[in-house]
């Protein structure tokens, strides 16, 4: 049952795509004015970069980075002419001076509403680290106490970069910290200089290293736990704005089939009374025959698309009926294959089983559970129906080969696949069970052999607070 984890008839979300990426295609017109095409580089630069990652606006880097200047600038002129203590400002300066040129370049080139993605972000935060690394090794090396601050552009860089270049902004801090400590230099001081003893450096050294280590890896994990799932939950909500279309495609159609009825109706009335009054002979006899063919079958299909489909849960998912009803429904869909799927319901005396409209939510989640018991149960698919004092519950379970231990505790998890090389996404059960959460359910899942008295199989258990299913059957009809 590994492919529970991937889930059924999700393959990507194009328009998930199109709306992280847009604003790396806006085009402004000023191509053709200074600066016009470092501006289009940024922008290339920026779709370059992996989905998710990178985006970050232009004008909140700019702030940033001028922020830094200034503080560089303060502390530097601080320190050389307030405390007296006499700094190279020969080999500061024109470091300085560097910086200052290349935030003013980019507040030329730059629009504030521009997004930047990986490429222009590593090649700042990778100067950034550079020109920190450079300042420091000219004021005492590992003695400097600001030196904490190397830590800073990585850990910025970690948040927003994919990992083989937060690897190499990672490398390039590390390799600083290490020439630092390869070729020690005096910190100035009061009066002169100071040289701190050679195992002291050489803890800093070791203490500033794996700092950057554990920073740059823990920030880039948490930063990349939340771009997945922004994306995995902006790909629900595609699948629930599909399914939603559907089910107002299914109104519509219902919808037009009535208001076209009537004009039909009395096109076949005319039709036949011209086949009874025209002659055999007449030249026209065949074209009205015809006619009346034409019509009598456009009648039929109206009728079909009034009633909806025999095996189309979509055009009807909005009847109301007992849950266990509408779960037979879906189900049919299912049936007439090797594997049996069985409806059953249980109510507790003195309970009611609920009457719900089925909405989209709950027919793409039901859906995408019982497509899986399907397609990996070996003879038979239970569905059961329990309601009881204060819950009702849905499950779902198969006789096949159950959950795998590896992936049964991460389940609901997005991009959790063991069919990638089938093209899945592993987004199936996390849509599946984030739109079920949106009802009020919350989702268990289990193998079957692990639960006393059952077989062996995989099993989903779905449960509602009393009351939860018939507010969403009342919002699904308005």
């Amino acid at each position: 049952m590994k492919s529970w984890v991937t889930g059924t008839g999700f393959k990507g979300t194009p328009m998930a795509n199109e709306t992280l990426n847009r604003g790396n295609a806006a085009s402004d017109g000023k191509n053709d004015a200074p600066g016009g095409t470092l501006r289009q580089w940024l922008r290339e630069a920026g779709a370059a970069g992996r989905l998710g990652e990178g985006q970050v606006r232009f004008f909140t880097l700019a702030v940033m980075r001028w922020v830094a200047l200034g503080g560089q600038v303060f502390t530097i002129l601080f320190v050389h002419f307030s405390l007296g203590i006499e700094l190279p400002m020969h080999w500061l300066v024109p470091a300085l001076l560097v910086t200052l040129t290349l935030n003013l370049l980019l507040q030329v080139i730059g629009a504030p509403a521009d997004r930047l993605g990986e490429n222009p972000i590593f090649a700042l935060m990778l100067f950034d680290v550079l020109q920190l690394a450079y300042l420091l090794a000219v004021t005492g090396g590992l003695q400097n106490p600001f030196l904490l601050l190397l830590v800073l552009p990585v850990g910025l860089g970690a948040a927003t970069l994919g990992r083989q270049r937060m690897a190499g902004l990672t490398a390039a801090a590390l390799l600083s910290l290490a020439t630092m400590a390869a070729l020690p230099s005096e910190l100035p001081w009061l009066g002169g200089s100071l040289s701190l003893p050679p195992l002291y450096l050489f803890a800093v050294w070791l203490a500033m290293s794996l700092t950057v280590l554990m920073v740059a890896g823990y920030v880039w994990r948490l930063a990349d736990d939340a771009r997945r799932h922004a994306l995995a939950l902006s790909a629900t909500q595609l699948a629930l704005a599909r399914e939603q279309e559907l089910s107002a495609l299914g109104g519509q159609a219902a919808a037009a089939a009535h208001m076209l009825g009537t004009p039909l109706g009395t096109i076949n009335i005319i039709a036949k009374e011209l086949v009874r009054e025209l002659p055999a002979s007449s030249p026209l006899k065949e074209d009205v025959d015809e006619l009346l063919a034409q019509a009598k079958r456009c009648r039929e299909m109206l009728a079909t698309l009034g009633r909806g489909g025999d095996r189309d849960e979509r055009h009807s998912s909005f009847s109301r009926a007992p849950l266990s009803s509408l779960l037979n429904t879906m189900a049919d869909a299912y049936r007439g294959g090797a594997v049996t799927v069985e409806v059953t319901a249980r109510v507790a005396p003195s309970q009611a089983e609920p009457v719900v409209a089925l909405a989209p939510e709950l027919r793409h989640a039901m859906s995408n559970f019982i497509d899986n018991a399907v397609r990996f149960a070996q003879n038979r698919v239970e569905i059961g129906v329990d309601v009881r004092q204060g819950s009702v519950s849905v499950e779902i379970a198969d006789d096949g080969s159950g959950f795998t231990p590896e992936v049964l505790d991460w389940l609901g998890e997005p991009y959790l696949s063991t069919r990638r090389k089938e093209g899945g996404l592993g987004l199936g059960v996390f849509i599946a069970k984030t739109l079920l959460a949106r009802t009020g359910a919350k989702v268990h899942f289990a193998n079957r052999d692990k639960l006393s008295h059952r077989e062996k199989g995989a099993l989903v258990a779905i449960e509602w607070p009393t009351g939860a299913l018939e507010q969403i059957g009342r919002e699904s009809s308005l």
